[in-house]
């Protein structure tokens, strides 16, 4: 005959999800804090792709036709807005690594604006307008489906 196994939770010791949590392990087999770090590194990837464009923009930069022709006003204030709304990528990311269920939205919020701000200038860099505009569009998916708060126990 065998001795029953104890439970060491109960006598005291860690249990697996103690153990789990402690060292950031996941019990559940759930991956969505991995895809809301995605989407967060997207985000950023994407906010500094359009403060370097924006100041490439307003800085009449060899990399940009002088007279381009963009769907809003002129080259410089697309750069002007590009650059702004790069800034903002780049502090939805910090809301989204911090784990604030309101950057997540305002990212999604952002994101949608900026994949609009990118289809307005595919015309003259398709490639890359149509790269960050692909990068939205993972990141809002990561952040929609996968991006629920975290279940307290």
């Amino acid at each position: 005959m065998t001795a029953p196994i104890a439970d060491t939770h109960s006598a005291g010791g860690q249990s697996s999800r103690d153990y789990a949590r402690e060292y950031g392990g996941s019990l559940t087999g759930s991956n969505d804090n991995g895809w809301v770090v995605f989407a967060g590194t997207l985000i950023a990837l994407a906010g500094c792709m359009n403060v370097i464009h924006g100041f490439a923009a307003i800085g009449n930069s060899r990399v940009l036709p002088e007279h381009a022709e963009v769907v809003v006003s002129n080259l410089k204030a697309w750069g002007w807005a590009v650059l702004i709304l790069g800034v903002v990528l780049i502090l939805a990311a910090i809301g989204i690594w911090a784990g604030n269920q309101v950057a997540r939205w305002f990212g999604v919020a952002v994101l949608f604006l900026n994949a609009l701000a990118q289809l307005t200038f595919a015309s003259e860099f398709p490639i890359w307008s149509l790269t960050i505009f692909g990068l939205d569009v993972l990141a809002i998916y990561a952040l929609v489906v996968h991006g629920r708060a975290p279940a307290r126990e």
